[in-house]
């Protein structure tokens, strides 16, 4: 049987990847592999501590921030966000999915905390792109892979209260951009910015060391270069002296961390183990981590936005895993995958933990052969623990 070392090797050496860092733990279980190179054009082999940008598996620690608040009486799970982001306290609603973003009519309800976190409030990527209010919605929510290429927060905010909804509060799955909204709640409810948040109340707790939304300069020479394809193979697209060494404008809470493996994997076994650091401490209840960690979708509901699922749920910052239509779908399997070639789940039932990071940004939503070799993997080894 292949080892981790020898799957991922095998797409660094078809130039899949310049290089991978692959960790599966559990319990004390542990296998770990780090591949190829940290930057394609030079000879800085990867190790297991290198530092790649996140992308998308930011989403969850942005949702743990949010339930933080709502532990911490803040605000209710279902209280109107309205008081915290007035921009988006009379939002409107194309009339019909296909109608042009002056066929408007207001929302029926305010957008609760609850569909944020759920992902439901009515903003966000659909299936369909060519769709007029999801036209509208790239003219003021670029890529988050530049994170630098953001406004300040309350002028995104602004402009983005004159891009219509797609859909109602509360009737539609849509994906990324609520997990934006979530870091702008967590900012002006607590009255902190994002990154220190973060910092004092998940990073600082959980020895998250290497974790943040810039990489300082002592630790610049583990930031892997990222890479997008091109006709003519990788193209640069963010090096180590690139965007994350200087803070972003708008810090976002979709997609701006960098970190390692082991950083997002003391992450996940604080949610394995219903909210508690390793000396006891508790940073979210168990019923928080449930919350997390519970499709909160129906069949309806992921209609315009399944093209990102793959026939999976969502829960609170990532997705659940409900169908088994592959051997590494396991029903309660939690975690996503970051645009910028990373991916993380854990697994409940079985205390499982994977977590793929490569600097080869995604093309499609739908995961590329690195992930799927690299999660067929992981149901070998969770088969054989």
């Amino acid at each position: 049987m292949s080892t981790l070392r020898e799957v991922l090797q095998a797409h660094v050496d078809d130039g899949g990847v310049p290089g991978a860092v692959g960790l599966i733990a559990r319990g004390d279980r542990i296998e770990t592999a780090a591949v190829g190179l940290a930057h394609a054009d030079g000879t800085t082999p990867m190790a297991r501590d290198s530092i790649f940008r996140w992308a998308s598996i930011t989403k969850p620690l942005t949702a743990a921030a949010v339930l933080m608040l709502v532990e911490d009486g803040v605000f209710g799970l279902h209280d109107p966000i309205g008081p915290w982001l007035p921009e988006l306290m009379h939002p409107m609603v194309v009339r019909t999915p296909n109608s042009p973003i002056d066929e408007v009519v207001p929302a029926h309800r305010p957008i609760t905390v609850f569909d944020l976190l759920s992902s439901q409030a009515g903003y966000g990527w659909a299936s369909d792109f060519s769709l007029p209010a999801i036209q509208a919605l790239f003219g003021v929510q670029p890529d988050g892979r530049a994170p630098h290429n953001y406004p300040p927060m309350d002028d995104w905010l602004k402009a983005l209260a004159q891009v219509p909804m797609l859909a109602q509060p509360g009737t539609a799955w849509l994906y990324d951009t609520c997990s934006i909204l979530q870091g702008a709640l967590v900012t002006r409810a607590s009255g902190r910015s994002l990154p220190d948040f973060l910092a004092e109340r998940i990073f600082e707790p959980l020895g998250m060391s290497d974790t943040g939304f810039t990489v300082p300069e002592s630790a610049r020479d583990r930031l892997t270069s990222y890479y997008r394809r091109s006709d003519t193979g990788l193209t640069l697209a963010d090096g180590p002296d690139g965007q994350w060494t200087t803070p972003p404008p708008f810090p976002l809470g979709n997609g701006g961390l960098a970190g390692t493996a082991d950083d997002w994997l003391r992450f996940a076994r604080m949610l394995l183990a219903d909210g508690a650091t390793p000396d006891g401490r508790k940073l979210l209840s168990a019923n928080s981590i449930r919350l997390m960690t519970t499709d909160h979708t129906t069949p309806a509901l992921r209609t315009h936005g399944d093209l990102f699922l793959e026939g999976q749920g969502w829960g609170f910052g990532s997705a659940v895993d409900i169908t088994p239509i592959d051997p590494w779908n396991v029903p309660g399997r939690y975690g996503w995958v970051g645009g910028s070639g990373t991916s993380a789940h854990l697994i409940p039932s079985t205390g499982t933990i994977a977590i793929l990071l490569t600097q080869v940004g995604m093309d499609s939503p739908i995961p590329d052969s690195t992930m799927r070799d690299f999660w067929h993997y992981t149901a070998t080894f969770d088969a054989s623990a």
